[in-house]
């Protein structure tokens, strides 16, 4: 009997005793079964804590301007699977990726995979029969043995490096940055986004052998005026027109992929295809704010460093009247850590539960973040209850903020009809 593509997510969930499971040994053994070819033009692969899908849509934007038939490959997703692997920036159909599936699951025999080892195989098995001509990957969790790892990037890239996943990665800023720096490959290039470097990362480099550019030191950027300008190692670009939100995380990310870019094609920066990426609309999700009956924010921003960038950009915009907020988290996100930098900013808290083996119950979330704000927080049950709540207990014209998990703002998109 055919499946749909809910069965086989379904059944894929049954394949292994764990949600997470690191190392690459099960995935590259499959991945030899499946013989994978490497894209003609290159790959790169994209880690970090913060902005991995905001650089990873940049550089597809940026090759797709140039011509090339792209793939690009990102998690979570907001609403459906099939956003996860794009061809030429569109998402595949489900007979795209039952065609995979059945591809992995002939090759995988009785090798035991994660539900996200398996999904990762069959985005790198369509990509190669696809023929695409340059792979832009974003690593899942760490980097050192996350599944996207089983393939050699041609260029690394790592956005940030924050507290973050550290039952997995471990309980230090060096620890993770180690990790994450597993990405790279010896005599390659490799680019770091934010200052400073953590010790624990060039420690890494110099192990692997990497050739690693710095963001401020080897390539960056500066805001003039209506504009800003690009440096990297060997050129510049003066006068490029800034994004509609130009700020400064958003611009370290689309500095970060210029530099990637200029190491593997430096044709590929001509001024059409860079104003092009930098002109497009970012992700859905990113700091998204729809103006309705009230100003509705969307971030998906879920971890301490994503919130202090989230309390500038609150700032910066100056939206009216006081702030609402429907928030769900992990089990395993820092959730005091994350509603610190906000606490100050929102007159109310609408809570939501977020469903799965890592999600967590609405009240208790509540209870953390009542330690940091007091009684503003109400256990609301599901994401569309928490909106239906924030709706009613706000004023039209006034603002409410969505945040803190894919799986809460992609809800609420659709709950709203923008997805």
């Amino acid at each position: 009997m055919a499946k749909t593509l809910s069965d086989w997510l379904s059944w894929q969930a049954t394949l292994h005793p764990a949600e997470i499971e690191l190392g690459l040994d099960r995935v590259r053994a499959v991945a030899d079964r499946l013989a994978l070819e490497r894209p003609s033009r290159g790959v790169f692969t994209v880690g970090g804590t913060n902005g991995k899908g905001t650089t990873v849509a940049f550089i597809e934007r940026l090759c797709t301007a140039n011509g090339l038939r792209t793939a690009a490959y990102t998690s979570p997703h907001l609403v459906r699977y099939n956003e996860r692997m794009r061809l030429d920036g569109a998402a595949v159909d489900d007979a795209w990726l039952i065609e995979q599936f059945e591809c992995v699951a002939a090759a995988r025999g009785a090798t035991p995979l994660t539900w996200f080892e398996f999904g990762t195989l069959a985005a790198l098995n369509g990509f190669a029969r696809a023929g695409a001509d340059v792979w832009i990957l974003e690593v899942g969790l760490g980097g050192r043995l996350d599944a996207v790892n089983v393939i050699d990037p041609d260029v690394s890239l790592v956005t940030t490096i924050a507290l973050e996943h550290q039952q997995w990665l471990g309980d230090t800023i060096d620890a993770i940055a180690a990790e994450k720096a597993g990405i790279l490959r010896s005599g390659r290039p490799a680019f770091f986004g934010d200052a400073p470097v953590p010790a624990g990362f060039e420690s890494a480099v110099r192990r692997i052998g990497a050739h690693l550019s710095r963001a401020g030191a080897d390539f960056g950027y500066a805001v003039s005026g209506d504009g800003w300008s690009w440096r990297g190692r060997a050129r510049g670009i003066e006068n490029l027109p800034l994004p509609a939100r130009a700020d400064a995380p958003l611009l370290r990310n689309y500095s970060l992929g210029l530099a990637a870019v200029e190491a593997l094609e430096p044709a590929w920066l001509n001024r059409r295809a860079v104003e092009a990426a930098t002109t497009a609309v970012p992700p859905p999700g990113r700091f998204q704010v729809v103006d309705r009956d009230r100003r509705w924010i969307f971030d998906v921003a879920h971890n301490p460093q994503a919130a202090e960038v989230l309390r500038g950009r609150l700032l910066e915009l100056n939206s009216p009247g006081p702030l609402t907020v429907v928030i769900g988290l992990l089990g395993d996100k820092q959730a005091e850590g994350f509603v610190a930098p906000l606490a100050d900013l929102v007159a109310r808290w609408f809570v939501c539960s977020v469903d799965g083996a890592r999600g967590r119950v609405d009240s208790d979330l509540v209870h953390a973040i009542e330690c940091i704000v007091g009684n503003r927080a109400t256990a609301a049950g599901s994401v569309e209850q928490a909106l239906d709540a924030a709706r009613a207990a706000s004023e039209p014209g006034g603002t409410v903020l969505v945040t803190g998990s894919f799986q809460v703002v992609g809800p609420a998109l659709s709950w709203l009809g923008l997805y």
